[in-house]
Parts: structure tokens; sequence; C-alpha cells
């Protein structure tokens, strides 16, 4: 089967899956009910990340005999589909849900699926097997910590989808270039149900740590440039904005006291993310989503031209202008939220 065409596929049963899932959603009882931090005004069904999932295994089924060398991130994603399903349904304690994504990352790495850029020595797997860790664990919840705004987590992994598949296409690495077509394409299907103008169903939990989960796996499986330093920034720079978010709030927790454990950092809800603190600015919800869009794919471009060896280190430092704005932001946000008036 042609790509054009299995990525079409995709789309549609996509598409046409997710209302069946919004139903079956309602009929569980599983809505994400406003208040507190919420936004949104109605309740509204959480199952989107099922539709999501099931649109990428159809993929898989179709094309498995090109992915099989991929089948343990696939066994560990769907470990994680399947937690997430269960804490929308029933909740699911912080530490539960820690340990489920500990084992599932420990699986991958266990088949060989890590960071490989320590030199040689005693310390290279222990300090390998940490970094990769963190790596999975934290772009996972960072992406859990992005699906605050419709659209914004599923319209940003397909932006951070189409920046890994520019690189993976141009470098010909055509096992993984199908795994992010099947995933964006799935993206692409349910993106109208959860459009930045009006949501009729969120992903859940479920469905922003399966895209969390995945997208850091992608990014351990590509081989992004020959200089072992520069492509460790490539997947950070297309994943710029959710580790961005997830850093800099987890610092400002810290800082003012909100959190001291790892438990207490996932279980911590609040508005004070980057996307929380463009709509306190004045933008609309929607305004909000787009804006980050344009931050997401102004990074994913750095990251191609890195990917190509195009001035590195000065695309770099644009990056790092980028974030510096980001970071300007959220402060002018947070001040504007405690009533901060410049004198």
């Amino acid at each position: 089967m042609r790509i054009p065409i299995l990525f079409g596929i995709i789309v549609l049963l996509v598409a046409a899956v997710t209302p069946i899932m919004s139903k079956l959603a309602a009929r569980l009882g599983m809505l994400d009910i406003p208040g507190g931090r919420k936004i949104h005004s109605q309740a509204t069904p959480l199952l989107g990340g099922l539709a999501i999932y099931l649109g990428f295994l159809a993929g898989l089924i179709l094309r498995f005999e090109s992915l099989t060398e991929y089948l343990p991130i696939f066994i560990s994603a769907t470990f994680i589909m399947i937690v997430g399903l269960i804490d929308d349904y029933k909740g699911l304690s912080a530490t539960i849900r820690m340990v489920c994504q500990l084992l599932a990352a420990l699986l991958i790495i266990h088949y060989g699926f890590r960071v490989s850029f320590i030199p040689v020595g005693f310390w290279k797997d222990p300090v390998e097997i940490f970094i990769t860790l963190v790596w999975i664990l934290g772009v996972t919840n960072a992406f859990n910590y992005l699906d605050g705004l419709n659209g914004l987590a599923t319209g940003s992994a397909i932006l951070n989808l189409f920046c890994f598949w520019s690189i993976l296409n141009s470098t010909k690495q055509y096992a993984l270039e199908l795994v992010v077509i099947i995933l964006m394409g799935a993206c692409l299907g349910f993106l109208p149900y959860n459009n930045p103008k009006k949501g009729k169903i969120f992903l859940g939990d479920a469905g922003s740590t399966f895209l969390g989960f995945m997208l850091a796996s992608v990014a351990l499986m590509g081989d992004w440039a020959s200089n072992d330093v520069v492509k460790l920034f490539i997947p950070i720079l297309i994943l710029g904005v959710p580790i961005f978010d997830m850093i800099f709030t987890t610092v400002m927790r810290i800082k003012e006291e909100k959190i001291k454990t790892i438990i207490e950092w996932l279980r911590f809800g609040g508005r004070d993310h980057f996307h929380h603190y463009l709509v306190d600015l004045g933008l609309l919800p929607s305004g909000a989503v787009i804006f980050i869009y344009f931050v997401s794919l102004s990074l994913g471009i750095s990251a191609i031209m890195i990917s190509n060896d195009m001035e590195a280190w000065l695309t770099l430092s644009q990056a790092s202008i980028i974030f510096g704005v980001i970071a300007v932001l959220i402060v002018v946000g947070k001040r504007h939220r405690s009533g901060w008036k410049r004198q």
C-alpha cells in the first residue's frame, strides 16, 4: 500500500471513529467536568485518545512487516494508553501512574532504545539509562500538561511529527518515517473534533500521555545528525514548547514551595502553564493555541536547519532567544494574574 493512500485511510478512519468514541465516553461517564483550573464550560467526552490509538494501530497492522523492529515501542505505548484509560475512567494515584510509566520506559530501554552519547567508561550505561528515563518520563508528562486548551496538544503533535518526518525523509530513515506518518495521520483525523475554536471531545490523559510517549520514543529511535553533540538538540528543539513549559513551570513551583517531591509534581494541577499565561495576557484560547503553533513551527524549522548542518550553532542561538521570549511572556502573565501594576 502506497504511503499517501495509507495516510488517507488512517485520517478517514479516525475521523469516522471519533464520534463513536464520543458517544461511548458519554455512556460510560468518562467526561471532563468543568471547574477549578479548567476553562471549558460543559462536560466533554474523554476518549479522543483512544480514537487516535485505534487509527495508529490500524496503520501498524496494515504495514506491520515494515515495522517489527519497533514492536517494544508499540507494546510500551499500548501499556501507557491502557493506564491512561483507567486513570480517565476511575482515577489513579500519581504514584501508580509514575510506576507504570517507569515500567514502560524500562521495557524499551531493555530492547536497546536509549540515548547513546556518553563516552566509554564504567559510567556509560547507568548514565545513559538515567538520561533516557528522564527524557521519556519528562516528555510524556510534559505533553500531558500541554493538553490544556482545545487543539493544543494534538495540533502541536502534528507539527512536531511533521518536523521529524522532514528530517527522516531527507535522511532516508524510511521505517521510522512510516511510524511518524501513521501517527500524524491519526492526529490529523482527530483534530477537527478538538480544534482550537470548539472542542467536542478531549484527548484525556490516555491520549496526551500516549502522544508524549510516542514522541519521546521517536526522538530516541531517530538518527538526527552526524554530529553527536548537535543531534542531541534536534528532538529538544522540535519538542521545545512542552519541554520548556514543564521545566519553567517546575522551577517556579519549587521556588514558590508548591511542590517538594516528584509525586507532588505529578499530582499538582494549576493554571500556571505557558498557555494559561497567554490567555491571561488577553489572548483568546484559540489565539493562544495558534501562537504556540507558530512557536513550535519556528523551533521545528530550526531543528531541520541543524540536521542539514546549516549554521548549527547560530540556529541554536536563535532558538535560545525564542525560549527567552517565552520566559518573559510567562513572567509578565504571572504578574498580570497577580494584579501587578507598573509603578
